[in-house]
Order: C-alpha cells, then structure tokens, then sequence
C-alpha cells in the first residue's frame, strides 16, 4: 500500500468534484482535475474558474486540468471519481484499462444503483476487480458552496481498511476540511444516499408552507428508516449518529444549498418535475433516482421505509406532496 497520496486525479469537474480537488490542492496535493468538456478544462487551466459549478471561486495554481481521461489518471497514486451515482458504472467501463494498478480509489457519489441495487463503492469493486480494502468512501455534511469558500466543515473517510482511511485521512486535511476515519463503509455509504430522498420531502414540506415541527419530525423519522435499511445490511448503527449520518442529513435537509432539498421545495410548490429540474439549473438531484433503489433494496430486505415509498410516489406516480404528506400523517399510530 501506497504510505503517502501526493499525485491524485479527481474524475469528475462539477461542484464536489472540482471544490475536493481544491481541498487536496490546498493540502499540497498534486491534483489533476478531469472535465468531461474542454471548455470546462480551458477554464479551470487559464481562467483558474469553473464558473458552471463554483461561479466566484478562484482555484489553486497548482491545480491542473485536462479533458483527456487518460492524462489525468496517468501515475497518480489516488484517484476519486466525482460523476453521478447513475453514471459511475459507464463512466468506469471507460476509464478502467487507465487506471495505474494498486491505486487507491475514492468515491464521492452518494447513491444506489438502480438496476443492481449497489452501493456506489460496490460498483467501483464490480467494474474495476479491485479488493475491498483498496476502496475508499467520501461522505458527510459536505455542502459544496461552504466548503468552496473555506467554511470550516468536517467530513468522513470510510475504508475496510483503517489505515488505507488514515493515508487518504492525511492527504485531504486542511485549515478548514476535517476528516474523520471510519470502517463502516455499508453504514456511511447508506447514510449519503438515504438522506437524499429525506431532503426531499423536506423540501417538498417547506415548498407547502410547514415549518420546523414538520422539518425535525422528517429528519428523525427519515433517520429511523435510515437506521432499519442500515441494520438489515449490517451496518454498524452507531454510524447514523455521527457525520455520515445525522450530519448529513441536517445539512442536506436544511440547508437552501442543497439540491434535493432545492428540487423537493419546487415540487412542494406545485412545480412538476421537469419545472423542478430547470428551477436548480439542471444540475443532479441524486435523490429522485436513488429514491426508487432504496425503495428497492428496502423491499429486498423487507424493510419498511414509508417516507422513501410516499417521496417515490411523488416523483414517479404523479402523486401530490400534500396527498404524501396526509399519507403520512394517516399511518396507524405505533411506538416510536
């Protein structure tokens, strides 16, 4: 295993993508950041912008950009795919044969595959043959916007291998980014893509005027259903506490910044989806594809996840938020 990270690609050029390549580069890190488009490459080489994800955001000279896959994965000791959770498996066909052997590989998609009902780091292993251990998880209350300007945030790196998450642990701290290791990579995996669908229909409750009663009752119910899937796939339940579950569940689910929270406020309001889709300026709303795999993998485990079913006939079955939410409040009352 590699004892130290210095040469690291960043697969992917949109918000997360490009602000943790500016997190490695400002922990003295050799980044190459790939763009799918040259024109995106062109401005983050000469312009030192991504002004498509992170507008007025100037990046570290030393963070290199090219449009050709096989440029940056060239030589780098790590490498993190930063592309939507639907995409990575295409996306992963594609790069595979360039990626150097005994590479560390990390990921930042918070999701579950739709027709396999994988866990992202589970595709990773799928396409590219990799042992576990050589896998790495990105995840938490990580805001791209915040995290762009500085802002002080904490974040997990999640490995069977805790060493493995110490090097990558050492590679991407800085003044304001603060990782922590974990080995319960099921547990952080569930907790990023889980939460997506949650901040859904917290948006759509803001989008038809509920306040912080109907907020805080989604969010702690949202986390049970989360804690259920986590304990039927033997996650360790100690990890929806902390950071890759609480904490990301309150970011994603408060804050305007987030996109699901964002795109469930436009449905709320009575936009349809393809409205809600151009209101967030068409980027990725993780949680309205992921919601039908969790929904999916919940089913396989028979596991109850009501807010994941009703966010789900939302987005798919042309049901209105506000019959959801009376759904919701309709169930037969039960313990908590």
């Amino acid at each position: 295993m590699t004892l130290a990270l210095q040469r690291i690609a960043v697969m992917g050029a949109g918000s997360w993508g490009t602000t943790f390549a500016k997190v490695l580069a400002d922990a003295g890190r050799d980044v190459v950041l790939w763009a799918r488009r040259s024109e995106v490459a062109d401005a983050l080489t000469y312009r030192r912008t991504n002004p498509d994800y992170v507008p007025g955001v100037r990046l570290p000279a030393s963070l290199r950009a090219t449009a050709r896959a096989e440029v940056a994965l060239e030589g780098a000791d790590a490498v993190v795919f930063a592309v939507p959770s639907q995409t990575l498996r295409g996306n992963l066909r594609e790069w595979r044969t360039s990626i150097p052997s005994e590479t560390t590989l990390v990921s930042l998609a918070k999701g579950v595959e739709l027709d396999s009902l994988k866990r992202m780091s589970e595709v990773v292993i799928d396409v590219t043959a990799v042992p576990p251990d050589r896998v790495v998880v990105i995840t938490g209350p990580n805001l791209a916007r915040e995290i762009a300007a500085e802002q002080p945030t904490a974040s997990v790196v999640a490995c069977i291998d805790h060493d493995r998450a110490i090097t990558v642990q050492h590679a991407c701290g800085t003044g304001y980014f603060r990782p922590y290791t974990n080995t319960d990579v099921i547990g952080c995996e569930l907790g990023g893509a889980c939460k997506n669908v949650i901040a859904l229909a917290c948006g759509m409750a803001a989008g038809l005027g509920c306040g912080d009663n109907t907020l805080a009752a989604l969010i702690t119910r949202g986390l049970a259903e989360m804690g259920r899937l986590g304990a039927a796939l033997g996650a360790d339940p100690m990890t929806f506490a902390g950071l890759a579950g609480l904490g990301d569940l309150v970011a994603t689910c408060a804050s305007p910044l987030s996109r699901n929270r964002s795109f469930g406020y436009r449905l709320g309001l009575g936009d349809t989806a393809e409205q809600a889709q151009q209101a967030t300026h068409g980027q990725v709303a993780e949680g309205v594809k992921s919601c039908v795999s969790i929904r999916g993998l919940a089913a396989r485990c028979g596991v109850e996840m009501p807010i994941t079913d009703g966010v789900c006939r939302v987005c798919y079955d042309g049901q209105s938020p506000r019959q959801m939410a009376a759904d919701l409040l309709g169930r037969a009352h039960r313990p908590e």
